[in-house]
């Protein structure tokens, strides 16, 4: 009987314990319910995209900071008109989805031959841990489609004849998957509205001995920045290349024809562009090597 009356006493304090715990303590921490709130609102996918490991770890900082929905905002909801009502009413906040959209570009032309034989595993991510690659610049793209394989819009194809991604903007939706993907750090999300776009990620200064530039990568002539005649292009001397001032743009086309390597590029063309009539090369899903598809 003192046995069980000892247990009866330890049940009951614990229990009276529990209880005070449960009147004192806050059932919720400050913010959650806003964080919560926001996490519904937020896709689900947990794609990291955003900078952060989680939707839940997105909507805890925009809880805290609603003007972080501009800097980062999340690309699933700005293609959703009716999610990006429900984020602008918890946020108390407008948003221009045009002038936040970003679409992903791709800093090589794919004009690099090849010059070692890989015959590793078929990723890009591997291909790299042997002198940054096979090609002869060490920072072209490999085309062996590690973007292509987290594009959740289908907007990344491999060009066969010269071995690099492509991305399609009229199909991305800016998610930043592939930026985080790319291996050779070649993709870069840039505004939706982009006119004049740079096709090159050679880095002088990190040459690796018996491997060179291409044959179409930029050479460093400011010739671009010397035509444009509506200071648009602002050239970066830490590295080597030409910056767009897109809003100073009036897509003229100069600095285009004075480029005799072909860095540059009109991002715009792709809107009026009928289907591209080519080969795409698509990773075929869980296997180590690819097939071709006729779109």
């Amino acid at each position: 009987m003192i046995y069980i009356g000892v247990l009866i006493a330890i049940g009951l304090a614990s229990g009276l314990s529990i209880y005070l715990a449960h009147i004192r303590i806050p059932q919720k921490v400050k913010g959650l319910e806003k964080a919560e709130e926001l996490k519904s609102i937020l896709p689900g996918i947990n794609c990291g995209a955003c900078g952060y490991p989680s939707c839940f770890g997105y909507a805890r900082a925009l809880s805290q900071n609603s003007d972080l929905v501009t800097k980062t905002p999340c690309a699933f909801v700005l293609q959703d008109p009716e999610g990006l009502g429900r984020l602008e009413k918890a946020l108390g906040v407008s948003l221009d989805a045009a002038g936040m959209s970003k679409k992903a570009l791709i800093h090589c032309t794919g004009n690099s031959e090849t010059v070692l034989n890989y015959s590793g595993i078929e990723t890009c991510k591997a291909a790299t841990q042997l002198l940054s690659g096979y090609k002869k610049c060490p920072f072209a793209c490999l085309g062996l489609g590690d973007c292509l394989k987290v594009c959740p819009a289908d907007a990344i194809s491999i060009n066969p004849e010269k071995g690099v991604a492509v991305i399609d903007p009229r199909l991305c939706t800016g998610c930043g998957l592939c930026v985080i993907e790319c291996s050779q750090n070649l993709i870069e999300l840039v505004p939706a509205e982009t006119r004049i776009t740079f096709l090159c990620n050679y880095k002088p200064l990190r040459n690796i001995p018996g491997r060179e530039r291409c044959d179409y990568a930029c050479t460093h002539c400011r010739k671009c920045y010397k035509a444009c005649e509506d200071e648009a292009i602002v050239w970066n001397k830490e590295k080597a290349v030409p910056e767009f001032i897109q809003e100073k743009c009036t897509l003229c086309g100069k600095c285009i024809d004075v480029c005799e390597q072909h860095t540059l590029a009109d991002f715009t063309k792709w809107d009026k562009a009928p289907e591209p009539e080519r080969v795409i090369i698509r990773a075929a899903e869980g296997s180590g090597g690819c097939h071709a598809d006729i779109p």
